[in-house]
């Protein structure tokens, strides 16, 4: 699986909307509302990185409201909940 974050930011008068549209579409996981220099923060997680381009080439970026995006593909993930399920495991 390979995860994207989608930096957006979108016409602040709209922002629910483009949100929920962004939410809507295949291969988006996550949508958040953030504050700051980027509206919203999105996850998208795809088997390619061809998918990546589809959602967010094809799709996210002609979402109405959207004004700019920036993308970021993730190669490693550190979290509390990988290392709490790794030790249930027994993998300690």
């Amino acid at each position: 699986m390979i995860t994207a974050i989608v930096f957006v930011k979108a016409d602040v008068a709209h922002i629910p909307e483009v949100a929920q549209a962004i939410a809507e579409l295949d291969g988006v996981s996550e949508v958040y509302s953030v504050t700051g220099a980027i509206d919203l923060i999105t996850l998208v997680r795809v088997r390619t990185h061809d998918d990546i381009a589809t959602v967010v080439a094809e799709s996210l970026n002609k979402v109405p409201g959207v004004l700019e995006t920036e993308t970021h593909i993730a190669f490693r993930a550190y979290s509390r909940h990988d290392l709490d399920a790794a030790f249930s495991l027994g993998l300690d």
